[in-house]
C-alpha cells in the first residue's frame, strides 16, 4: 500500500512539473545560482520625487555617469539627472531639466555619448539636451534641440543602436517619426499601426523594428522604408511588450492570455504565424517588462507594482526558456533604469543591475545581479566579447541603407578594468584617457592576466608534486633501517 502511494506522489509530481515547464529542472549553466543584492542604504539615492505618473515606462534611465528620474511637479514637465557615484538624500533644491509644458513621459541616454539625453512628453514634443560634466548646477530649461512632428503626445522614443544621430519617437497619433538629429528634422515617417504603440525594440545592426501595438498585433519592421515584414494577430496572447533577443533571430513578448493570467511568447522573427513558445507566469494584473542580456543570454522579467525579478536562460533548444532563479524584495516597483555594460562592476562578478524606482519611499535602490565565484581574479568565461561605444554608422550611411553592428570589444572595457583596480584590487592603475582610446593596452592587460593565472596553476601543480616527492622519500628513508 505505501509504495502504491509513494508511485502515485511521484506521478503527480512528475505531471506539476511539465504542466509548469518554466519551473527549475536540473540542467548544467554557470548562471544556474546568479543572485540579486540590494546596495546598502549609503549607496541609494533618497528623497527623490518620484513621478505618479500611471503612463506605462520606466520613468528612468542610467549610464556609467548620470542617472536621470522623472519626477512629480506642477507646472509642466521635469526630470532630475544626479552623478551615479553622488548617492545618499538628495537636496529639496536639486536642479532640474525643466523645459517641457507637459509631463515628461520617456528619457533616455544617448548610447555613444553619455552626457546627451533625450526625452519626449505630453505637450508632443521630444527634446534633446546636454548635461554638463559633473551634472547639474542650476535648472536647465534651454535643449540643444526642439522636435516637433508629432500631433498628440509622445510616449516612446529609442536610440538607435549603431547609428549616430538617429532617434526614433512614437506618439499617440499612432506613428513613428525617425529623426535625424545632424539635421534635426524628421527624414521618415512610419504609419502602419490603427492604434497606440506600446513598445519598440531593434535588432543588434538596428536593420529591424519590432512594436507592439494596442490594436493586438505584434509587428517586425523595415524601418527605413517603413515595410511590415512580419505581423501576428495576438488573439490568444494580448502583447504589451516586445524585445528582439541578441543575434537568435528571436522575439520575445510579455503579455496577458485570455485567461487574464501573465504570459510570456517566444516568436520566430522571420514567421509569425504562431509563437513557438508560450508560457504563463502568475495571475497579476501588473505590466510585465523584459529585459535582456544578448552577453550572457539571460532574460529578466519585472512586473510594474512587484516586488520580485524573475531571470531565466534563452536557449536555441528545447525548452528554449530555461528558469533559473528570482529576486525577492518587500518594495514594489514603478520602474527600473538598467546600468549599460561598461558600468559593471568586474571584481563582484555582476553581469547585470538595475535602480528600482520605489515610489512610496522616494528610493531609488541599485540591485545587482551577481554570478558567485571565489576567486578575485577577472572572470573571463561570464564577461564575453560586448557590443562597444563608438558608433558603427553615422546618420546619412544608415539612412542610405547600410548596415553594420558595432565593434565587438571586451566585456571588461576601459572604464570597467579601471573601476576594478581603483576600487584596490591591485596596486598599480592606468590613465582613463590612454585606457578609453587604447584598446591594445587593454589586450596587453588580459594576455597578462592569463599568463599570471597559468603561472599560479603551474606553481600550484608543482607544490603538489614536490610535497608527494617529499613523501614519498621519507616513506623509502623509514623503510630503509627497519630493512637494515
Amino acid at each position: 500500500m505505501i509504495n502504491v502511494v509513494a508511485l502515485t506522489c511521484s506521478q503527480h509530481l512528475m505531471l506539476m512539473s511539465r504542466k509548469m515547464s518554466w519551473r527549475p529542472t536540473y540542467r548544467s549553466s554557470k548562471f544556474r545560482n546568479v543572485y540579486g543584492k540590494v546596495a546598502n542604504r549609503e549607496h541609494c539615492f533618497d528623497g527623490i520625487p518620484i513621478t505618479k505618473n500611471v503612463h506605462d515606462n520606466h520613468f528612468c534611465a542610467v549610464n556609467s555617469k548620470f542617472l536621470a528620474v522623472v519626477t512629480e511637479s506642477a507646472g509642466g514637465g521635469s526630470f532630475i539627472v544626479i552623478p551615479v557615484s553622488q548617492s545618499g538624500r538628495l537636496d529639496s533644491h536639486h536642479p532640474k531639466v525643466c523645459g517641457h509644458n507637459g509631463n515628461v513621459l520617456d528619457i533616455k541616454w544617448n548610447p555613444f555619448c553619455e552626457n546627451i539625453i533625450a526625452s519626449c512628453s505630453e505637450d508632443t514634443s521630444v527634446r534633446v539636451w546636454e548635461i554638463p560634466e559633473g551634472g547639474l548646477r542650476r535648472n536647465m530649461m534651454e535643449a540643444v534641440l526642439e522636435l516637433y512632428g508629432h500631433s498628440r503626445r509622445v510616449g516612446l522614443i529609442e536610440w538607435h543602436p549603431t547609428s549616430s544621430g538617429i532617434l526614433f519617437s512614437a506618439g499617440y497619433d499612432y506613428k513613428i517619426l525617425i529623426w535625424n538629429l545632424e539635421i534635426g528634422e524628421p527624414v521618415k515617417m512610419i504609419d502602419c499601426h490603427t492604434d497606440v504603440i506600446l513598445s519598440m525594440s531593434f535588432n543588434t545592426d538596428g536593420s529591424l523594428l519590432a512594436t507592439s501595438c494596442k490594436d493586438k498585433k505584434l509587428r517586425v519592421i523595415e524601418p527605413r522604408s517603413g515595410r511590415v515584414l512580419q505581423q501576428a494577430s495576438c488573439k490568444n496572447h494580448r502583447v504589451n511588450r516586445v524585445v528582439f533577443l541578441g543575434n537568435m533571430k528571436r522575439l520575445l513578448t510579455t503579455g496577458v492570455s485570455r485567461w487574464n493570467t501573465r504570459q510570456i511568447a517566444l516568436w520566430d522573427q522571420e514567421d509569425l504565424s504562431m509563437p513557438m513558445v508560450e508560457e504563463d507566469i502568475d495571475g497579476l494584473s501588473g505590466l510585465l517588462f523584459p529585459f535582456y542580456d544578448a552577453d550572457t543570454h539571460m532574460l529578466y522579467l519585472a512586473g510594474k507594482g512587484d516586488g520580485n525579478i524573475r531571470y531565466f536562460e534563452i536557449t536555441t533548444e528545447k525548452p528554449y526558456i530555461q528558469y533559473l532563479m528570482e529576486f525577492r524584495s518587500p518594495a514594489p516597483q514603478k520602474g527600473l533604469g538598467v546600468m549599460p555594460k561598461h558600468g559593471m562592476d568586474v571584481a563582484a562578478c555582476e553581469v547585470y543591475r538595475f535602480y528600482k524606482l520605489v515610489t512610496l519611499k522616494g528610493l531609488i535602490e541599485p540591485v545587482s545581479m551577481i554570478v558567485p565565484r571565489r576567486s578575485d581574479t577577472y572572470q573571463e568565461d561570464i564577461y564575453p566579447m560586448t557590443a562597444g561605444t563608438e558608433p558603427a554608422l553615422s546618420a546619412s550611411e544608415w539612412l542610405s541603407g547600410i548596415d553594420r553592428g558595432k565593434q565587438p570589444v571586451r566585456d571588461a572595457l576601459v572604464w570597467l578594468v579601471k573601476q576594478h583596480f581603483n576600487r584596490g584590487a591591485a596596486s598599480y592603475s592606468f590613465a582613463a584617457t590612454d585606457f578609453h582610446d587604447d584598446l591594445h593596452l587593454l589586450r596587453m592587460f588580459f594576455r597578462q592576466q592569463d599568463e599570471l593565472r597559468r603561472l599560479k596553476e603551474e606553481l600550484t601543480t608543482k607544490d603538489v608534486r614536490i610535497r608527494q616527492l617529499e613523501l614519498e622519500l621519507n616513506n623509502l628513508k623509514n623503510v630503509s633501517p627497519n630493512n637494515a
